[in-house]
């Protein structure tokens, strides 16, 4: 018997709808670069914070989940600030070799650590392909970026070298982080625990 498109459900992980955080995800990525290209980066921390907040109320463990979003959102601004300081990326407003990436980049790895848990939970357990979309996604997302003027690279074929050999390796990271601290999913019940 078919089914009609109002009748089907969204693809979902443990009651999220996938699709729906995708498509903010999207844009509060536009809008943050959009910021970091005019070296604001309040459009990108408003679109950070409220895309958190709407998370973490929608998490079973909600403290988890922040430490899971804190620790990625850490490790990645670090990284690309190292980026930043080799002078392969230069942002607006800042100086080559500029110590510390944007405020900017920071919400940017916020809005990704949201959706770990959600958008990313089919790269669980496949190490090997969240390596390969690290590897073409991330200088792809920068690639994205520099066209819309929020980051231009010194020299293109080290920087996009360095983007996509990080991105292989922090994209997998990330995924375990998130799965080790997934605040989503509710513990599971221990034997003789009362429902």
């Amino acid at each position: 018997m078919p089914t009609s498109a109002a009748s089907r459900k969204p693809a979902r992980h443990g009651g999220h709808p996938v699709a729906l955080y995708w498509v903010v995800g999207q844009a509060a990525w536009l809008a943050a670069v959009h910021g970091g290209a005019h070296a604001d980066p309040v459009p990108g921390w408003l679109c950070a914070a409220g895309m958190a907040s709407w998370h973490l109320s929608r998490a079973a463990r909600p403290s988890v989940e922040a430490g899971s979003i804190l620790a990625v959102t850490l490790v990645g601004w670090c990284w690309d600030s190292v980026l930043a300081g080799t002078g392969w990326l230069v942002y607006p407003g800042q100086p080559a070799g500029s110590l510390g990436a944007p405020a900017w980049i920071a919400a940017l790895w916020a809005i990704f650590a949201i959706q770990l848990n959600v958008v990313f939970v089919r790269l669980r357990g496949r190490p090997w392909l969240a390596a390969m979309l690290g590897a073409l996604a991330g200088p792809l997302s920068f690639r994205a970026g520099a066209a819309l003027g929020a980051v231009s690279f010194a020299p293109p074929v080290a920087a996009f070298a360095a983007l996509a050999a990080g991105w292989a390796v922090l994209l997998p990271a990330a995924v375990q982080v998130a799965r080790y601290l997934d605040g989503m999913l509710p513990l599971p019940r221990q034997a003789g625990e009362e429902q």
